[in-house]
This record gives C-alpha cells, sequence and structure tokens, in this order.
C-alpha cells in the first residue's frame, strides 16, 4: 500500500511539473536571406549622389526571429539592412503573412537600420531622388523582388520555432555624437558634444534549451552614415560590420540589428570604410559586455498590439506660396512645389495631418515598443523613463514616413524639424503636440497589454545614457 501511495505522489508530482513548466516555456525561430541588388539601382539616404552603386564592401541581409510562448502566442521582429521600409510595402508583406502564417499585422515588427549604403525602394523618400524611368524601373523591380523574399524570410522563422532561452543584458558603445550643432545662431548638422544621446546597447541572446546561442538581438541609436555620400558601395554601415564581427564570435548564430530612436545622433568621427568597421567593432564590443555581464531570463506570455495617432502639420502653404517657391533656386524645393500645387489641383487641398503608426511588443517583462519614422533621441529616454523596468525604443519601425522631432526641437528649427519634410514629400513641418500624442498613444497600447507606465512621481528626470 505505501509503495502504491508513493507511485501516486510520484506521478501527481510529474504531472503537476509537466503542467506548470511550460507557463515559461519559450520557443524561438531564425531566419536570413540575402537582399543585395544583383542589378545597379539607386542608392537610399543621400539625395546629392548622382549615380547607382558600383560595387559592394559585404552582403545586405533581412534577418528575422520569431518567438512563440507558452500557449502559441507569436511575434516575428524583421530586420532589413535597408535605409527604411514605406508603411504600403509592410502592410502588403503583413497581408501575405496573415493569409499565410496566421499571423496578424500586430504580430511583425518591421525595423531598418538606416543604412546609407542600400538600395532605393519604391514609394520611399519621393522628394530625395530625381530618377528618370529607367532608374526608377529598377528601383520598382529590386522592391519587387525584397516583398517575395520577406515573405519567404517570415515563414522560413516561423518553421524554424524550436524551444529556447532568451535573456536580456544593457552595455554602451562610444561613437554616437548628436549632430544638432549651434552655429552662427541657427541649427546646423555637425558636432554637439554636449547634446543629448543615448549609447545605450540593449542585447537579447537566444539560446537552445543546451546552452548554445542562436541568435543575438542587439541595438544601437545612430544614423548609419559613416560612410557619407561620395561612397557608391552597398553595405550595413557600422551595423553591418557589428553584426559580421559578431557572427564571427558566435559560429553559427546570427546578429541582428534594430536601430533605436538617433535621428538626431551621427557616428563620430566619420566619412571612411575603415571607420565604419571600428564603429562596428566598438558596437559589437558592447554586445559582448552584454553577454558577458549579468543577463536577466525572458520568458513568459508573448502580447502585441498595433495602433496608430494622427500627427497634425502646421500651417499649410498656400497655392500661392507654393507657386512663390517655384522660381526657388534650390531645385528640391522647387518640386516639392510642384508636387504640392499637383494635389492641390487634384484634391483642393493637402493633408492636414499623417497617420503615425506605433507598436507595443512584450515578452514576459521586456516591453519594446517600435515607432515610425526618424524618431529623435528624446523620445527614446522619456518612454524608458515613463514606462519603467525592462524598455526597449526602436525608431525606424513599420513605417519610414519623416522625421520625428521632439517638441522643444520646434523652438530651435532646424533639418530634422523644416528642411527634411520637403524630401519625405510632407506639405509642412509638424505642429509640436505631435511628441504628446506620440507618447500619449505609446502608454494607452502599453496599458492594454498589461504594461502600466510608471507614475510622475516614480520617473526619473531625463537624462542622457552615456
Amino acid at each position: 500500500m505505501k509503495q502504491r501511495c508513493a507511485l501516486i505522489a510520484l506521478f501527481l508530482l510529474a504531472a503537476n511539473l509537466t503542467i506548470a513548466a511550460p507557463a515559461n516555456e519559450m520557443k524561438a525561430g531564425l531566419a536570413r536571406v540575402t537582399i543585395t541588388p544583383e542589378k545597379p539601382v539607386w542608392m537610399a539616404g543621400y539625395a546629392a549622389r548622382t549615380k547607382p552603386f558600383e560595387g559592394k564592401l559585404h552582403e545586405l541581409y533581412a534577418k528575422a526571429l520569431a518567438v512563440e510562448d507558452a500557449r502559441g502566442n507569436r511575434i516575428v521582429i524583421v530586420t532589413t539592412d535597408l535605409l527604411g521600409i514605406p508603411g504600403a510595402l509592410t502592410s502588403e508583406i503583413a497581408e501575405h503573412a496573415n493569409k499565410s502564417y496566421g499571423l496578424k499585422r500586430g504580430q511583425i515588427l518591421f525595423n531598418s537600420s538606416h543604412t546609407h549604403s542600400g538600395p532605393v525602394l519604391s514609394g520611399s523618400l519621393v522628394g530625395a531622388y530625381d530618377l528618370n524611368a529607367e532608374q526608377a524601373e529598377s528601383v520598382r523591380q529590386y522592391t519587387a523582388g525584397l516583398k517575395q523574399k520577406m515573405h519567404r524570410l517570415i515563414g522560413e522563422a516561423l518553421r524554424d520555432l524550436a524551444p529556447a532561452r532568451l535573456s536580456l543584458g544593457r552595455a554602451s558603445a562610444p561613437f554616437a555624437m548628436n549632430r544638432r550643432e549651434w552655429r552662427d545662431g541657427q541649427i546646423a548638422n555637425g558636432v554637439n558634444r554636449e547634446g543629448v544621446v543615448d549609447r545605450e546597447v540593449p542585447v537579447l541572446r537566444v539560446e537552445s534549451t543546451t546552452g548554445t546561442v542562436r541568435g543575438i538581438l542587439f541595438g544601437y541609436a545612430c544614423h548609419n552614415t559613416t560612410l557619407t555620400g561620395q561612397f557608391h558601395l552597398l553595405s550595413g554601415d557600422y551595423a553591418g560590420f557589428a553584426q559580421l564581427a559578431i557572427e564571427r564570435a558566435h559560429p553559427g548564430a546570427m546578429a541582428l540589428f534594430v536601430m533605436g530612436c538617433g535621428a538626431d545622433v551621427n557616428p563620430y568621427p566619420r566619412s571612411s570604410i575603415e571607420l565604419g568597421e571600428k564603429h562596428g567593432d566598438e558596437l559589437a564590443a558592447g554586445v559582448e559586455e552584454a553577454l558577458r555581464g549579468p543577463m536577466r531570463p525572458v520568458a513568459g506570455a508573448v502580447r502585441s498590439i498595433l495602433g496608430g495617432t494622427p500627427i497634425p502639420f502646421s500651417t499649410l502653404p498656400t497655392r500661392e506660396e507654393l507657386r512663390g517657391r517655384l522660381g526657388d533656386a534650390n531645385p528640391f524645393k522647387r518640386r516639392h512645389a510642384e508636387r504640392m500645387l499637383a494635389r492641390y489641383a487634384r484634391d483642393g487641398k493637402l493633408m492636414s495631418e499623417y497617420p503615425y503608426t506605433i507598436q507595443v511588443l512584450r515578452i514576459g517583462e521586456l516591453t519594446i515598443v517600435g515607432l515610425a519614422g526618424e524618431v529623435v533621441t528624446d523620445y527614446a529616454l522619456r518612454l524608458k523613463r515613463e514606462l519603467g523596468g525592462d524598455v526597449w525604443v526602436a525608431g525606424y519601425s513599420n513605417d519610414l514616413c519623416s522625421y520625428i522631432p521632439s517638441a522643444r526641437m520646434f523652438k530651435e528649427g532646424g533639418y530634422e524639424v523644416v528642411e527634411s519634410q520637403i524630401y519625405y514629400d510632407m506639405p509642412a513641418p509638424y505642429d509640436p503636440a505631435l511628441e504628446e500624442r506620440i507618447i500619449g498613444k505609446v502608454h494607452q497600447l502599453a496599458r492594454s497589454i498589461g504594461r502600466a507606465p510608471v507614475s510622475t512621481k516614480e520617473a526619473q528626470p531625463r537624462k542622457e545614457s552615456r
């Protein structure tokens, strides 16, 4: 009888363990695809370029990390060595993933490294490139092929799902430098050693259950512009070199780069291939520091939500004002005026606000915020303070729509606030109200998936992360 009771007790214990164990059981899957153009195509990022690429420093990739919790809830993080992906294209790719894999739009986060040494995509930065018909067709063909590759990539990551252990660590890298410099009484692109910057390097390690490193997701908040406009070689810039260095240090593992909120930040120094490699090595060293240091397990429920908020423009230009710009010496301003006048003729008006996309993902206690466009540093520092805990904020996510300046920048002006809107084909600068609208919507979405913002009293004052 005692033996029988003991067997029953062991059976019940085993049953309880079986039920309890999956509560934090995670799965992860990884995939990559080469997206290097095979034919000459215009390079993205620098409007002054006058010819397509002439070679490559290394391959360009799209990579995907799929994560699944014990209940089968999934998210997929897609990273790309691209300037950015317009919202229309991410929507098309996500629609295919919904039909093929049952993923809802909010379950897929698209992020781009913002390399200025990658190809132009259709519908992106319309005001920056004056392409002829042949060049535009090359861009269209490349974009169509990219879309098909991204379809396959997401499916391959899901098929690769296997039991995994996830852990989070943080370190830093030294080369990010604020670029908004006061010069002759106005803001110019330069080097501002006292400017706001976030040099944190968040790292998510993905291991098999036996401890083999399978993937390393890492981020940094700095323009991928070490290689300036005179270079015509394809590369992922410093982020591309960092991924290569990490993968050399961890054979068999995949390194995936997530661009943070560094729209007002450049690598320093810059303008040589050697510096691109140097900054890549410095970022890789930061990743290794995080991997060696204390890392917190990341496990639990996977949740995701995608929403948005309209962000208003300031006073729109009238037809008369636009006609006055038709004789401007700047060809980009002239062409912008022509396009806006064409919209007046077609629609009778210009759009008064832009539908801005925001995404929030959670993996256990880790919260990932994906913000569209070129988001400046203030947003990440504020959200990390106000959401509290393990927060990872990524700009350049889901839609490369425009620069997203913070409210304080509107008093200063400068490229991010004013001039950049011409290249992004927007009718006017935004209203300063955009920051509160965006932050408020992030809070709302985070709260809806269980991440309540900390109170104002609990929040720490904003400070630079160095």
